[in-house]
């Protein structure tokens, strides 16, 4: 035969094969699919504004992949197929159908990609035709009697629909393949045929058809960002990097394998268990993120190994080819969404530089308290919270007055209630060390509602973790409005600008009684109650009736005191309880929305009433006591309105252990949150000055970020949290972060970047962290004009033997700078007078008091290493002309007794230039620093909105946010008027040595003058310090003059004491419990 003759045999053979091909692939027809009655999505609901977005709380209610119910696609948005490519994945030619689709798939805003043989789609209609076979048998009942053997002889499953049977058997060679692709389109038939399968809602929706497309109930949710790679992996146990963990897990021989489904998103990685679709591992992308393949870098057959800083992933796939299809899948999607993750960041933060964020900060804790109780209100799906204490049972708004509805523990129960999940994260104190009594606080929590979860951590033996703590403070509130500071949610830390040093409430003794009619007396013994409201302490307006024994006076330290009179206890509580009426602020219940009930014509009545016998008793105490007149207190109300009226009289701000003094005596009981834990009467409270921050959109998704990491590292490395009650947190995505469904009022936008300490045993990570350090030093060295530091601490000044962090040597180099160059520039720092910890300073204080002082003043001022020495050593006296270091005090009038007390800083703040502010939880030490110790969280925010100002006399563009936060921590602690243009020149000689200097060295004169105060320059030594207590003072000699020498006080500044206790070795003696403390604690 000619060749010619033999090609045309050979095609016609071709053609015919082609053609029975094309008929082989149209035998996998969708009509014999058909179930009579089911109906098929229809095209016309590709609306976007028809679509419902899928909620992101729905990460929380995953079901088994077989259950039927769950939601897993978009309502009313079709699936749109297209075959994209067709390639060959072998050159054998014993494969009948050796060609590789890939499939694009567009459901709404997200598409993806699945590569698929041609036997998966033999696969997948054979099992459509089983689970069509089995939706049609009849459901047995007790009338019928339904026979197996009878299901399997039907003729339902004979012949052609047996699901065993299928016409897409037997062999083609390569010519006849390649010509049927040609001749008859099978990516087109195909592409046609799985559009029809997902058009029907029964096959779309049965758990083979979405594992063949690739998708999960975490598929589609919006917050969860684009949608990469999906499918079912084997995944071997282990890896983690858990501190102290050798084996159990981490060993190479000590591993299981498990079926998982696997989830690839921006940011993460995660897998979940097929049987009850809970997630069982979350994976973060981060900048150690790799992958690799291959049995000799993963030590299995078909391995694939997924490395980040927390784990080393270990997967195992069914091919080689399989194997690398997974890892190129999700190394192109991780790069292309996720390349934020995966770069080294500024300061080697895990964390950009994230631009245009809205960025507000607060001075003290009434507004932050205020927005972060807003904040939690809006909340729709998650609220985060991590603290060093917390206390639940703080008010969030003050003064109180609309009952519980602000206290923290109400809110946080409402918002369960309301649906929003709460995850918790406390610091595990030791016991024997701290009185905080964080396991209170988590039970307290979990006992509200079954929405709210709280973890501590960490655990002190297993984890061989003593020493350090988890000092962060954050709330964040659906991932997408993060605070970040200093402000713990907890006692003692509320306070505003005015610093007060008293808080009796409406209580107060008069010094002049007016008579009381006998008729009077009668109707007040008529309604009076012996029963005392519990817990007194709390209620603002049980103020105004009755008084707790507790906050009874000494009758004996009384001045002035008339004869004391007997009067009948008057309460009304119970008797305005029998008409419905109910405090404003009781604390008998955790809900309050009865106080929100209008008052009836009868309740007002009653008041009105009862009103001469309120006026009246809120002048008298319960007891036999002289009375004296109330002092103005410009804080207080003079009238709240309530749910029943108006009641006349002043609230407290500070309700039982919130009223504190710590270095007078620490908490106690706090199980007991309404009991006052000291005499509010004798002693005054410390004041707090703190600062805080809160930030929106992608910057809250990285602080979320660094929440998340830790919650999950917690979870698996205790193991009463890895039960599913305790649930995996998800990341959100970065490219819906700016979709903003609530925001604080008055943010201004800026550049933000997120920087914190963190190490193995805090976040599980494999290098530690130290970007805060970094950043500090950065700020300090590319400063031009100034640097404003508020701190608890300042323990610095590098030695490389006790102390480590370099905040302290950049300080001294950038003033001998500015001294070379003959240029200004200014340090002004502001710490605390005393460390914040139990002991009496008139005896020297406590060991830990004295350790805490020995290294400030290291760094400060004594020896070659500190700050002073440093300068000295080069510019001499002239070191005063650059820096200054100062405390905050203030005083009061406390029952008729002049009293003062320091304000302690517990800041922790850097401004710089009027452009850069650094706003935290971290303190200047080594613990805070080193990023190996304590984990802590902060911003590093620089302006882009300018305005004009001066700086060293000359104009100057100033940052919006960054000039506006230095000008209100000026007004705070100088006082005077806001704006103040004394106060806009933060470099000029005048505003430095005139107000700044001047007017602390001021304050500090004339506190010295009136109360003798400690710390003090005059005291050197204890035999001094006992000699300084015991002269008179101003203020118990002559009150009148020393009021007089006060009112001459400007706002709190006073100078820093370099001299006190300066011949004394104040670090811990031998044979004391705190010198068997390693040394890294005080630092």
């Amino acid at each position: 035969m000619s060749l010619r003759a033999e090609s045309h045999a050979a095609t016609s053979t071709l053609k015919k094969i082609a053609a029975d091909m094309s008929n082989i692939i149209e035998s996998l027809d969708t009509r014999e699919l058909h179930v009579e009655g089911e109906e098929v999505d229809s095209e016309v609901l590709n609306d976007p504004k028809g679509t419902t977005c899928i909620p992101f709380s729905a990460i929380y209610h995953t079901s088994g992949f077989k259950e039927p119910g769950t939601q897993t696609y978009l309502v009313g948005c079709p699936v749109r197929v297209r075959v994209l490519e067709v390639e060959r994945f072998t050159s054998t030619k014993k494969v009948p159908s050796p060609n590789v689709y890939t499939i694009e798939l567009t459901h709404g805003e997200f598409t993806w990609q699945v590569k698929r043989k041609f036997k998966h789609f033999q696969e997948l209609h054979r099992e459509l035709l089983r689970y069509k076979a089995f939706v049609r048998i009849p459901i047995p009942t007790r009338r019928e009697n339904f026979s197996h053997n009878g299901f399997l002889s039907s003729p339902l499953l004979a012949g052609k629909d047996r699901p065993d049977h299928c016409p897409l058997s037997g062999f083609w060679d390569r010519a006849i393949w390649s010509l049927c692709s040609t001749a008859c389109e099978p990516g087109k038939q195909l592409e046609d045929y799985l559009s029809n399968i997902l058009k029907m809602p029964m096959y779309k929706n049965y758990h083979g058809t979405m594992e063949f497309v690739g998708v999960s109930q975490l598929s589609f949710i919006h917050d969860l960002g684009p949608k990469g790679i999906e499918g079912f992996i084997m995944k071997r146990s282990g890896g983690h990097r858990i501190p102290g963990l050798n084996c159990c897990g981490q060993g190479r021989m000590c591993y299981r394998w498990s079926k998982r489904w696997l989830v690839v998103k921006d940011s993460f990685l995660l897998y979940m268990k097929p049987d009850s679709g809970a997630i069982a591992f979350v994976l973060l992308v981060d900048k150690e993120f790799n992958i690799k393949i291959g049995q000799k870098e993963t030590e299995t057959k078909y391995g694939l190994q997924i490395d980040n800083l927390s784990r080393s992933l270990i997967l195992k796939c069914n091919s080689y080819r399989h194997a690398q299809w997974w890892r190129q899948g999700i190394d192109e999607f991780i790069r292309k969404h996720g390349k934020d993750f995966l770069t080294e960041h500024r300061f080697g933060s895990y964390a950009a530089v994230q631009e245009n964020t809205l960025a507000k900060w607060y001075v003290n804790a009434k507004w932050y308290f205020e927005d972060v109780a807003n904040a939690m209100e809006a909340a729709k799906e998650e609220i985060f919270i991590t603290d060093w204490w917390l206390s639940p049972e703080i008010f969030m708004k003050r003064p109180v007055v609309e009952g519980n509805r602000w206290r923290l523990d109400c809110i946080l129960k409402r918002k369960a209630q309301q649906g929003v999940r709460i995850f918790v994260m406390l610091y595990k104190e030791v016991e024997l060390a701290l009185g905080i009594n964080s396991e209170y606080s988590k039970r307290t929590l979990m006992h509200l509602h079954p929405n709210i979860k709280v973890m501590r951590h960490p655990d002190h033996v297993s984890s061989s973790v003593y020493l350090w703590a988890h000092h962060e403070k954050l709330v964040i509130v659906d991932q997408s409005v993060a605070f970040v500071g200093g402000i713990d949610l907890a006692y003692g830390r509320w306070d505003d600008d005015e610093h007060r040093l008293t808080d009796v409430g409406s209580v107060k003794r008069m010094t002049a009684v007016k008579s009381v009619s006998t008729a009077n007396l009668a109707s007040a013994a008529e309604l009076s109650e012996s029963v005392p409201l519990q817990p007194p302490a709390l209620s603002s307006e049980s103020h105004l009736l009755e008084r707790n024994a507790d906050d009874a006076p000494d009758i004996s330290k009384m001045k002035g005191v008339g004869k004391p009179r007997k009067f009948s206890r008057f309460s009304i509580y119970k008797h305005l309880h029998k008409h419905g009426i109910h405090h404003a602020d009781s604390v008998s219940s955790i809900d309050s929305d009865s106080s929100y009930s209008n008052p009836t014509r009868s309740q007002l009545n009653i008041i009105q009433s009862l009103r001469p016998h309120l006026k009246m008793f809120h002048h008298h105490s319960e007891s036999k006591q002289g009375l004296t007149e109330p002092r103005e207190d410009k804080g207080s109300i003079r009238s709240m309105k309530t749910g029943v009226g108006e009641l006349l009289g002043e609230t407290r701000f500070w309700h039982g252990k919130d009223y504190c003094n710590f270095v007078f005596k620490d908490w106690v009981q706090l199980d007991k949150p309404f009991a006052d834990f000291i005499d509010r009467y004798t002693t005054p409270r410390m004041p707090w000055h703190d600062i805080s921050s809160v930030v929106h959109g992608k910057a809250a998704r990285d602080i979320a970020r660094h929440f998340i990491q830790r919650w999950n590292f917690t979870k698996i490395m205790k193991p009463k949290y890895r039960s599913l009650s305790y649930p995996f947190l998800l990341p959100k995505s970065q490219q819906t972060a700016n979709e903003l469904k609530y925001q604080v009022p008055d943010a201004v936008p800026a550049t933000v970047q997120v920087i914190r300490s963190a190490a193995d045993w805090s976040a599980g990570i494999k290098y530690h962290e130290e970007s805060i350090h970094k950043a500090y030093i950065s700020v300090i060295e590319n400063s031009k004009h100034y640097i404003y530091i508020e701190n608890q601490f300042f323990i610095s000044c590098a030695d490389d033997k006790v102390v480590w962090n370099k905040i302290g040597d950049a300080i001294a180099q950038r003033i001998l700078k500015a001294h070379r160059e003959n240029k200004r520039f200014r340090v002004y720092v502001v710490i605390p007078l005393l460390p914040g910890f139990e002991g009496d300073i008139s005896t020297g204080g406590g060991n830990a008091l004295q350790a805490i002082m020995h290294f400030n003043y290291r760094t400060m001022c004594r020896g070659e290493n500190s700050i002073l020495g440093q300068l000295k050593a080069e510019v001499g006296d002239k070191w005063i002309n650059y820096i200054s270091f100062c405390g905050l005090r203030t005083y009061a009038e406390l029952e008729g007794k002049l009293v003062t007390e320091l304000i302690y800083v517990h800041s922790k703040l850097l401004i710089a230039d009027d452009n850069t502010v650094i706003i935290g939880s971290a303190n200047i030490n080594d613990r805070s620093m080193l990023g190996k110790r304590d984990s802590e969280m902060a911003i590093i925010v620089q302006d882009t909105e300018m305005i004009p100002s001066v700086m060293d006399g000359e104009e100057y563009s100033a940052g919006k946010f960054a000039q506006s936060l230095r000008l209100r921590c000026f007004r705070v602690v100088l006082g005077g008027s806001d704006p103040n243009p004394e106060h806009q020149d933060p470099v000029c000689d005048k505003f430095f040595k005139e107000v700044w200097i001047s007017t602390a060295a001021r304050n500090a004169t004339i506190f010295d003058k009136v109360f003798r105060c400690l710390p003090s320059d005059q005291v050197n030594n204890l035999t001094q310090l006992r000699d300084f207590i015991n002269k008179p003072k101003l203020a118990n000699d002559d009150p009148v003059k020393a009021a007089e020498e006060l009112k001459k006080i400007r706002g709190f500044l006073v100078q820093f004491p370099f001299r006190f206790l300066e011949e004394e070795h104040l670090l811990p003696s031998v044979g004391t419990k705190e010198s068997m403390v390693p040394m890294e604690v005080w630092t």
